[in-house]
């Protein structure tokens, strides 16, 4: 009987470690998209017949960049079902992220 206790104990400490880290990723998405705030009207100069400066073209670079890096996060909510495996990749980022510490 004991034994399913631990079974118990081991699923909710996994559970609790996925919410940590959906939630850590969550944070960390919207910590991203707000940072490229100003980045549509940047892109728009082209079509407005303006063009970039140095300094904006800089600035695109930068936030191209920061996009870049939640492309996994945008494939997956593009996806059918994809938020449901959120969590997952979330966690499969993170231990990539630690081993290379």
């Amino acid at each position: 009987m004991s034994n399913l206790g631990d079974i118990g104990k081991d699923t909710l400490r996994g559970i609790a470690g996925m919410y940590a880290a959906a939630t850590r990723e969550k944070r960390r998405v919207l910590d991203e998209m707000s940072a490229v705030s100003g980045l549509l009207p940047l892109l728009m100069k082209p079509r407005n017949h303006q063009r970039w400066t140095r300094a904006e073209k800089v600035l695109l670079r930068r936030h191209m960049k920061r996009v870049s890096r939640l492309s996994p996060y945008l494939v997956l909510l593009a996806m059918p079902g994809g938020l449901l495996a959120l969590p997952a990749v979330a966690w499969w980022l993170d231990r990539r992220r630690a081993g290379s510490r």
